[in-house]
């Protein structure tokens, strides 16, 4: 009876959706055969509320009256219940009490912090990636949010630019698998739950490519590179019902992707047929006009609307020029009714039309933020994602018998640093230090502590101090790296290495002869080179969040074994930028390091990586064995299993992340050395062995040729199995057959 039950249930579900799209769509026709063309336009202007609740709001009395008067379609920065009823309150005095949409960028949470996108990349681990995104929807909607930015899904090689760190790495695969991940974790498993929040895709398209790593520069690239690299995370978005995407700041080819139609309208919401809405990112639409692609405010809102971009964020042309456009005919009322339509569609969506404060609910509030288990949750993300880059002579983990632990460093007692950038509602004081976190785990060990040198460490006047600690001390623990203030938006650097004096801190503290294991805190990929030579072990942290600290010393004492996974490459020097392990190859290729004479490389440094995509440490140790194909060949409707034995041959429990690559020897298109195509994340105890398989189909194999279209072309392939993408363990090969 019961399956009978859910199998109706199941049958209903597509008729009941259809049910609730033609209720919301005779709604909303009716509500915009009552708007006016002013009340239309307020829908696609957005403001930031930053400073419209409390004290301030005198200041702004134009803007409340825009609010007020249906001229204001969206609020950003506005959070809290309190705020939000305030606000929306105001909005419902408008004629026909249109609501608002909150939108915030939620980006690693929203008051419990979990690592930085790209640390959560580095689990490899799409459960933990969606579990962040479900409980940052479910604090940020008890608090009146109905929409996050979020999940910026571009891929970037270049860690000069400083938005790497919001983002999944530098491959397609691994990246497309994680936005799905993200969204489905911020939408739930419908929208307007309220638990859940709307995502939005960003940024359309291809910024993670900017010159040089330098924010805001132009891209430029052949549309093979953007169909095949750069595209598929928003295609994987969409498909798990992203509801908004946002455009970029940059210039793709010479035009500005916030008026690009060909992303906008022939891309996405033509060829992808995508139905939500597009916002623009902040100020995007009156940047033409410096971009010199538009001539005047009043210009730019014409090509921004007319390209696609249906709300414009702070940038005050759609609210200044849209009206008379649409009257002098440059924007057609049928462009305008779409993006109103879109925006309206959500709104109805979301629930906010039946009850427009059903997010701001304080009695919800007060209990979603202080649910326990959401710190719980924290700590096991931050702790997946933490990365063992190196452990000489089992240095790690640490033992809890008596002996002298000395902790030092600039960022060891740091709480703001743990948290990284876009912090909406941390609570700082509540985040576990490094520091704190190793005293809280040492047991019989005696833990000393020294900072040496201030947060940048400019100067060496406390180094002194921490070599006599270090001198005292058993083991030292060197927590360093990048402030949180140096990785996000609009903090490219041009050099990557270190900041101040770290590194000679590191030599001072190595020359006492104790061994040393390195904390690193970053958001991007660093330059440490001395570091990476000498030091016993170094364990990359991240910005890992309120749980930090705990997830840090789980680590070095063992309570947690390391699996995370590098999910960009770490170069050896800037000149090496960009960087990805998906090279294409050359007609003269490095063969031997020894041998660089007229080879495709540089003559003064080693040319491979520091540490490679899919480099990441354990401790215990697993062995590949036994690679075996169903077919050595295949027609191009077939499927070919490779399965292999994955065995932990150490002495710990561990998990490990097993990646496989694959290679189009010959091609139309000259294909990389090397793509991600598959990964999976298995878990043995000591002795354990299991027998691992991913299946191979035509469109694994597939890609985007020179005219842009997409398929498999007859040939050989090479297949490799490995812990990373330089360490490859095993090897097969397999034909794809013509039709």
């Amino acid at each position: 009876m019961k399956k009978t039950t859910l199998a109706l249930a199941a049958a209903l579900l597509p008729l009941l959706s259809q049910a609730q799209d033609a209720r919301i769509e005779a709604k909303i026709a009716a509500l915009m055969k009552q708007m006016t063309v002013a009340e239309k336009v307020g829908q696609l202007h957005q403001l930031s509320g930053r400073q419209f609740t409390g004290p301030a709001s005198s200041d702004y009395a134009d803007k409340l009256a825009d609010i007020r008067n249906g001229k204001v379609g969206s609020m950003l920065n506005v959070k809290g219940v309190a705020d939000t009823r305030e606000i929306q309150a105001l909005a419902l005095k408008s004629r026909l009490h249109i609501p608002l949409l909150f939108s915030l960028d939620v980006i690693h949470g929203y008051q419990t912090v979990f690592p930085v996108p790209l640390g959560e990349s580095a689990s490899w681990d799409m459960d933990a990636i969606a579990l962040s995104a479900r409980i940052a929807a479910r604090e940020a909607a008890a608090s009146g949010i109905h929409w996050t930015f979020a999940p910026m899904v571009d891929i970037a090689r270049d860690p000069r630019w400083g938005r790497v760190m919001e983002g999944a790495g530098e491959d397609t695969f691994l990246g497309s698998a994680i936005a799905r991940a993200r969204v489905e974790g911020f939408q739930g498993k419908q929208l307007g739950a309220t638990d859940s929040v709307m995502a939005t895709a960003k940024h359309f398209a291809a910024y993670g490519a900017a010159t040089a790593g330098r924010d805001y520069n132009a891209v430029d690239m052949s549309n093979q590179q953007l169909f095949e690299v750069y595209l598929p995370p928003f295609k994987a978005a969409l498909d798990a019902g992203a509801a908004t995407f946002m455009n970029s700041f940059n210039t793709l080819n010479g035009i500005p992707a916030t008026g690009n139609a060909f992303l906008q309208r022939d891309i996405l919401k033509g060829s992808w047929n995508f139905k939500g809405f597009v916002v623009s990112d902040w100020g995007s639409v009156r940047e033409m006009v410096p971009h010199g692609y538009a001539s005047d405010l009043a210009d730019a809102a014409v090509k921004a609307i007319n390209a696609g971009s249906d709300m414009d964020m702070e940038g005050y042309a759609y609210s200044q020029h849209l009206e008379d456009a649409v009257k002098s005919g440059k924007v057609k009322m049928k462009t305008l009714d779409d993006a109103v339509h879109r925006i309206l569609v959500k709104k109805f969506e979301l629930g906010l039309f039946d009850d427009p404060y059903r997010y701001s609910d304080a009695a919800r509030e007060k209990a979603v933020l202080s649910d326990p288990s959401h710190r719980a949750a924290a700590l096991d993300v931050a702790q997946k994602s933490i990365v063992l880059l190196k452990n000489e002579r089992k240095t790690l983990p640490l033992s809890r018998e008596p002996q002298r632990i000395a902790v030092i460093g600039p960022l060891a007692d740091s709480q703001r640093d743990l948290e990284g950038g876009w912090v909406v509602q941390g609570e700082r004081a509540k985040v576990v230090s490094i520091l704190e976190g190793i005293r809280s785990h040492a047991g019989k060990a005696e833990v000393s502590y020294a900072q040496a040198c201030a947060s940048g460490c400019a100067g060496s006047e406390g180094f002194a101090d921490a070599v006599a600690t270090a001198a005292k001390a058993d083991i030292v623990v060197l927590a360093v790296g990048e402030t949180w203030d140096l990785s996000g938006e609009a903090k490219s650097r041009t050099d990557i290495t270190l900041p101040g004096q770290q590194e000679k801190l590191f030599s001072a503290l190595q020359a006492t002869g104790k061994p040393v294991v390195v904390v690193m805190l970053a958001g991007r990929p660093l330059v440490f080179n001395t570091i990476a030579d000498q030091a016993d072990a170094i364990v990359y942290a991240w910005f890992p969040g309120t749980e930090g600290g705990n997830a840090v010393a789980n680590v070095l004492f063992g309570d947690y074994n390391p699996s995370g996974k590098l999910p960009i490459t770490f170069p050896r020097s800037v000149g090496q930028i960009p960087l990805s392990y998906a090279q294409y190859n050359t007609g003269r290729p490095v063969t031997d390091e020894k041998n660089v004479v007229y080879k495709s490389a540089y003559i003064d440094s080693v040319n491979t990586p520091r540490y490679a995509f899919g480099h990441g440490l354990s401790y215990t140790d697993f062995k590949y064995s036994g690679l075996a194909l169903s077919s050595a060949a295949m027609s191009p409707d077939q499927k070919v299993t490779l399965s292999f034995d994955l065995a932990n041959t150490g002495k710990a429990e561990g998990t490990e992340i097993v990646q496989l690559y694959l290679r189009d020897m010959v091609s139309s298109v000259v294909r990389p050395l090397k793509e991600l195509k598959g990964f999976q994340k298995i878990h043995l105890k000591p002795g354990e062995q299991r027998r691992v398989s991913f299946t191979i189909d035509r469109n694994l194999l597939s890609f985007y040729n020179s005219q842009l279209a997409w398929g498999a072309e007859a040939g050989d392939f090479k297949l490799m199995v490995g812990s990373a993408s330089d360490d490859i363990r095993l090897e097969g090969e397999l034909k794809l057959q013509s039709k």
